[in-house]
């Protein structure tokens, strides 16, 4: 099996399964392993594919998500290839898509594992209090994670309440920000790598907020990962 990944979760999943041979080809924005971005053929980003490299891999099998790459794009593959989409909003959709995956691959059993660990994980999760929180994504413009995002997802699993009722990622005034009124701002290493540099910018606006950089990848990324999130949740100072 020939196997190219569009999604930078979805690769490091795949790595997990002990894929390291099939998989051919990978994005950009596929920085886990570490390795594989030597050793694996780019194929573009996750919004701007590289149709002539992919093409001259000849997979088996694309593997994509319904919110990271782009409906023209993947149409095109889908006349050429076999692509499998994910589509992850919750918990349940995440391991479903990893045991899925691993259904796929020949798998089977790595990926029922390790779908069992994550749940197990989760299982003993921190609780929080309900704090409420305004994750921001992006700057300039302002964007938040709002409903029927898998970090909104994961907030809620935390038990903290998310101060952003719009659904998906809304650009936000500072305006809004201030009336949103959050106890805590967590401010996002990705898809904006928001540094220390930024935190006196958003104090500005929120002077109460306790302000925290956040690593993204563990409120966002749904693949293996996970495995890693229960212990950095309970390592925040909430």
């Amino acid at each position: 099996m020939r196997i190219i990944s569009l999604v930078p979760s979805q690769t490091e999943l795949l790595a997990d399964l002990g894929l390291a041979d099939a998989v051919v080809g990978i994005t950009k924005f596929c920085i886990h392993p570490e390795a594989w971005r030597k050793q694996k053929v780019i194929v573009g980003g996750t919004k701007n594919f590289h149709f002539d490299v992919i093409d001259s891999l000849k997979p088996d099998l694309i593997l994509g998500n319904k919110e990271e790459n782009y409906e023209a794009g993947i149409m095109t593959l889908r006349e050429r290839y076999p692509v499998w989409m994910s589509d992850i909003v919750s918990l349940a959709d995440a391991l479903g898509m990893i045991r899925s995956v691993a259904m796929l691959t020949g798998r089977e059993d790595v990926g029922h594992a390790l779908a069992e660990r994550i749940e197990h994980g989760f299982a003993s999760a921190p609780v929080f209090q309900g704090q409420r929180v305004l994750y921001l994504i992006w700057r300039d413009p302002w964007m938040a994670a709002g409903t029927g995002t898998f970090i909104d997802t994961m907030l809620r699993q935390l038990r903290l309440e998310n101060v952003v009722t719009e659904v998906r990622y809304p650009e936000l005034s500072v305006e809004v920000l201030r009336a949103l009124n959050p106890a805590y701002v967590f401010l996002s290493s990705e898809p904006y790598p928001f540094r220390e540099k930024h935190v006196d910018e958003v104090r500005s606006a929120l002077p109460l907020a306790k302000i925290m950089l956040v690593d993204g990848e563990m409120f966002s990324w749904y693949g293996s990962r996970l495995l890693y999130a229960p212990d950095y949740f309970r390592s925040l100072a909430l």
